[in-house]
């Protein structure tokens, strides 16, 4: 099983990077720390593109969810996305964010402090759940993690969700080389409730992607679709910030599909 998910994993990888520039996305982003104003708020949203896809296309779910999402949440909110290969800058933004008297130390309270919420598809999702596994070395809490047909890479774990993490939900499609995984776990069940592992399947009610080209439609047309889905991303949507504005789960269950 662990061979032929290794096998599964470097298929997967051959594929994106095989489609990564016929869809003509950018393959570099500036590595600096973002230009945000630095503020006290300890609300951050951070999510991941998959593949090799620039960190602000706009074409994929995550940087349109992020578009969504920055107008209407609170003041202060740091909303970015990131390459799924940037995790530790990422890793790094959200320490810097969490620093408010800015010692360079990250003290129990502000710890306590912290409302992140990571989210992401295919490697990205993957990228979310390992950078929430980097901040529980930390101690850092993770309110939720939102995975869409994520795709572990080789020796990555996207499976088991760490204990630091209060929330998590998967939505997964089956079909294709390139495909989700379709199930997770807590590691932790006394500390992390998994939402929910939800089947989405593209064959049955397929999506419109206008602006993928064609090497992505031909050689993953089911994957593709999940990161498109303009329904799926509207319910993430309404779950982070049902999320964000209640630390109930049971008004939380009430926005799943």
């Amino acid at each position: 099983m662990r061979l032929f998910a290794v096998i599964r994993a470097s298929l997967a990888a051959f594929t994106i990077s095989a489609l990564a520039l016929p869809i003509g996305l950018h393959a570099t982003e500036n590595p600096s720390v973002s230009s945000t104003p630095v503020s006290s708020t300890s609300v951050i949203l951070v999510g991941f593109v998959g593949g090799f896809v620039s960190h602000d296309n706009p074409h994929h779910g995550p940087v349109k969810l992020a578009k969504q999402l920055r107008p209407t949440v609170p003041h202060g909110t740091y909303v970015r996305v990131f390459e799924n290969r940037h995790r530790k800058q990422a890793y790094y933004a959200i320490l810097h964010q969490l620093d408010s008297n800015r010692d360079g130390i990250l003290s129990p309270e502000e710890k306590s402090r912290a409302r992140i919420i990571l989210f992401g598809q295919s490697w990205g999702a993957s990228a979310a759940v390992v950078l929430a596994r980097d901040l529980g070395r930390k101690g850092i809490p993770v309110l939720l993690t939102v995975q869409v047909d994520s795709v572990a890479k080789m020796w990555q774990n996207d499976s088991v969700i760490p204990d630091n993490v209060a929330q998590a939900i998967n939505f997964y499609q089956p079909h294709g080389i390139i495909h989700g995984q379709s199930q997770i776990v807590a590691a932790d069940p006394s500390k992390t409730q998994i939402l929910g592992n939800y089947l989405i399947d593209y064959k049955k009610t397929p999506v419109d992607c206008p602006d993928a080209a064609w090497a992505y439609r031909f050689f993953a047309p089911d994957h593709m679709q999940s990161e498109c889905d303009p329904h799926l991303w509207s319910q993430i949507e309404t779950l982070v910030r049902t999320r964000l504005a209640s630390d109930e789960p049971a008004s939380i269950a009430k926005s799943l599909p």
